[in-house]
Protein backbone atom coordinates (compact mmCIF):
# COMPACT_ATOMS: atom_id res chain seq x y z
CA UNK A 1 0.00 0.00 0.00
CA UNK A 2 1.60 3.27 -1.10
CA UNK A 3 1.51 6.47 0.95
CA UNK A 4 -0.93 9.17 -0.08
CA UNK A 5 0.70 12.13 -1.84
CA UNK A 6 0.56 15.45 0.00
CA UNK A 7 1.95 17.37 -2.97
CA UNK A 8 4.96 18.15 -5.11
CA UNK A 9 7.83 20.24 -3.81
CA UNK A 10 10.01 22.24 -6.20
CA UNK A 11 13.34 23.63 -4.96
CA UNK A 12 14.85 26.88 -6.27
CA UNK A 13 18.20 28.55 -5.59
CA UNK A 14 17.07 32.17 -6.08
CA UNK A 15 14.15 34.19 -4.76
CA UNK A 16 13.46 35.57 -8.25
CA UNK A 17 13.07 32.03 -9.61
CA UNK A 18 10.60 31.19 -6.85
CA UNK A 19 8.59 34.34 -7.54
CA UNK A 20 8.49 33.62 -11.27
CA UNK A 21 7.49 30.01 -10.58
CA UNK A 22 4.65 31.06 -8.28
CA UNK A 23 3.35 33.43 -10.97
CA UNK A 24 3.51 30.68 -13.60
CA UNK A 25 1.75 28.18 -11.34
CA UNK A 26 -1.03 30.68 -10.67
CA UNK A 27 -1.32 31.50 -14.39
CA UNK A 28 -1.59 27.77 -15.09
CA UNK A 29 -4.77 27.72 -13.00
CA UNK A 30 -3.77 26.18 -9.69
CA UNK A 31 -5.77 27.50 -6.74
CA UNK A 32 -4.00 29.99 -4.48
CA UNK A 33 -5.15 28.05 -1.41
CA UNK A 34 -3.31 24.94 -2.66
CA UNK A 35 0.00 26.60 -3.53
CA UNK A 36 2.54 27.34 -0.78
CA UNK A 37 5.91 29.08 -0.97
CA UNK A 38 8.72 28.85 1.59
CA UNK A 39 11.78 31.06 1.79
CA UNK A 40 14.46 31.87 4.38
CA UNK A 41 13.54 35.57 4.26
CA UNK A 42 10.63 37.72 3.04
CA UNK A 43 10.43 37.98 -0.75
CA UNK A 44 9.04 41.20 -2.19
CA UNK A 45 5.87 40.52 -4.19
CA UNK A 46 5.41 36.91 -3.06
CA UNK A 47 2.20 37.66 -1.16
CA UNK A 48 0.64 39.26 -4.22
CA UNK A 49 1.79 36.42 -6.47
CA UNK A 50 0.27 33.87 -4.08
CA UNK A 51 -2.87 36.01 -3.85
CA UNK A 52 -2.59 35.82 -0.06
CA UNK A 53 -5.50 37.65 1.49
CA UNK A 54 -5.85 38.26 5.18
CA UNK A 55 -9.40 39.55 5.21
CA UNK A 56 -10.92 37.18 7.77
CA UNK A 57 -8.91 38.30 10.80
CA UNK A 58 -10.33 41.88 10.95
CA UNK A 59 -13.85 40.51 10.44
CA UNK A 60 -13.55 38.10 13.37
CA UNK A 61 -11.94 40.77 15.55
CA UNK A 62 -14.82 43.16 14.80
CA UNK A 63 -17.32 40.43 15.55
CA UNK A 64 -15.57 39.65 18.84
CA UNK A 65 -15.43 43.32 19.80
CA UNK A 66 -19.09 43.96 19.08
CA UNK A 67 -20.24 40.73 20.70
CA UNK A 68 -18.02 40.98 23.78
CA UNK A 69 -18.80 44.63 24.48
CA UNK A 70 -22.52 44.30 23.84
CA UNK A 71 -22.89 41.15 25.92
CA UNK A 72 -20.92 42.61 28.83
CA UNK A 73 -22.91 45.86 28.80
CA UNK A 74 -26.18 43.90 28.61
CA UNK A 75 -25.08 41.58 31.43
CA UNK A 76 -24.25 44.53 33.67
CA UNK A 77 -27.58 46.20 32.88
CA UNK A 78 -29.53 42.99 33.45
CA UNK A 79 -27.86 42.21 36.76
CA UNK A 80 -28.16 45.77 38.10
CA UNK A 81 -31.64 46.69 36.84
CA UNK A 82 -33.65 43.51 36.27
CA UNK A 83 -32.19 40.63 38.24
CA UNK A 84 -30.89 42.24 41.43
CA UNK A 85 -31.76 45.96 41.76
CA UNK A 86 -30.31 47.57 44.87
CA UNK A 87 -31.22 51.06 46.00
CA UNK A 88 -27.99 52.58 47.30
CA UNK A 89 -28.50 56.08 48.64
CA UNK A 90 -31.25 56.89 46.15
CA UNK A 91 -28.99 56.40 43.13
CA UNK A 92 -30.51 54.99 39.96
CA UNK A 93 -30.11 51.26 39.34
CA UNK A 94 -29.07 51.95 35.74
CA UNK A 95 -25.82 53.84 36.34
CA UNK A 96 -24.45 53.57 32.82
CA UNK A 97 -21.12 55.40 33.42
CA UNK A 98 -20.09 52.61 35.79
CA UNK A 99 -20.88 50.02 33.10
CA UNK A 100 -18.55 51.49 30.47
CA UNK A 101 -15.04 50.45 31.74
CA UNK A 102 -15.83 46.72 32.07
CA UNK A 103 -17.61 46.73 28.70
CA UNK A 104 -14.60 48.37 27.03
CA UNK A 105 -12.24 45.86 28.62
CA UNK A 106 -14.36 42.94 27.44
CA UNK A 107 -14.58 44.50 23.97
CA UNK A 108 -10.80 44.45 23.74
CA UNK A 109 -10.50 40.96 25.26
CA UNK A 110 -12.99 39.33 22.88
CA UNK A 111 -11.58 41.13 19.84
CA UNK A 112 -8.11 39.82 20.66
CA UNK A 113 -9.33 36.29 21.46
CA UNK A 114 -11.27 35.95 18.20
CA UNK A 115 -8.40 37.57 16.26
CA UNK A 116 -5.88 35.07 17.63
CA UNK A 117 -8.32 32.25 16.92
CA UNK A 118 -8.76 33.46 13.32
CA UNK A 119 -4.98 33.63 12.81
CA UNK A 120 -4.49 30.12 14.21
CA UNK A 121 -7.36 28.70 12.15
CA UNK A 122 -6.18 30.48 9.00
CA UNK A 123 -2.65 29.14 9.43
CA UNK A 124 -4.01 25.65 10.17
CA UNK A 125 -2.35 25.67 13.59
CA UNK A 126 -1.60 24.09 15.96
CA UNK A 127 -0.15 21.33 13.83
CA UNK A 128 2.33 19.05 15.52
CA UNK A 129 3.52 17.37 12.34
CA UNK A 130 3.62 18.60 8.75
CA UNK A 131 4.44 16.24 5.86
CA UNK A 132 7.14 18.64 4.63
CA UNK A 133 9.19 17.91 7.75
CA UNK A 134 9.90 14.42 6.35
CA UNK A 135 11.43 15.82 3.16
CA UNK A 136 15.22 15.87 3.33
CA UNK A 137 15.38 18.70 0.77
CA UNK A 138 13.15 20.94 2.89
CA UNK A 139 15.77 21.17 5.66
CA UNK A 140 17.44 24.02 3.73
CA UNK A 141 14.26 26.14 3.69
CA UNK A 142 15.49 28.23 6.60
CA UNK A 143 19.03 28.76 5.33
CA UNK A 144 19.49 29.19 1.59
CA UNK A 145 16.79 27.52 -0.53
CA UNK A 146 13.37 28.52 -1.81
CA UNK A 147 10.52 26.03 -2.13
CA UNK A 148 7.22 25.86 -3.92
CA UNK A 149 4.65 23.27 -2.84
CA UNK A 150 1.64 22.38 -4.96
CA UNK A 151 -0.68 20.40 -2.72
CA UNK A 152 -2.62 17.40 -3.97
CA UNK A 153 -5.97 18.79 -2.77
CA UNK A 154 -5.98 21.14 -5.78
CA UNK A 155 -8.60 19.93 -8.28
CA UNK A 156 -6.12 20.52 -11.13
CA UNK A 157 -3.42 18.38 -9.45
CA UNK A 158 -2.29 15.32 -11.39
CA UNK A 159 0.98 13.82 -10.11
CA UNK A 160 2.60 13.23 -13.51
CA UNK A 161 1.26 16.33 -15.29
CA UNK A 162 2.05 18.63 -12.38
CA UNK A 163 5.55 17.20 -12.07
CA UNK A 164 6.17 17.74 -15.80
CA UNK A 165 4.88 21.31 -15.48
CA UNK A 166 7.03 22.06 -12.43
CA UNK A 167 10.12 20.77 -14.24
CA UNK A 168 9.52 23.35 -16.98
CA UNK A 169 10.08 26.05 -14.33
CA UNK A 170 13.79 25.06 -14.05
CA UNK A 171 13.90 24.03 -10.40
CA UNK A 172 16.91 22.37 -8.80
CA UNK A 173 14.68 19.40 -7.98
CA UNK A 174 11.05 18.30 -7.82
CA UNK A 175 10.17 15.73 -5.17
CA UNK A 176 6.98 14.06 -4.10
CA UNK A 177 5.90 14.71 -0.51
CA UNK A 178 3.99 11.87 1.12
CA UNK A 179 1.28 12.38 3.77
Amino acid sequence: MSARVHGLLAEFAEAEHLLAAVRRVREEGYFASCVEAYSPYPVEGLDEALDARHHWVPFWMLLGAIGGGTFTYWLEWYSAVVNYPINVGGRPTFSWPAFIPPAVEMTILWAVLLGVGAVLFGARLPRVHHPLFESHEFERATSDRFFLLVRSDDPRFDPQATQRFLKTLSPLSVVEVAE
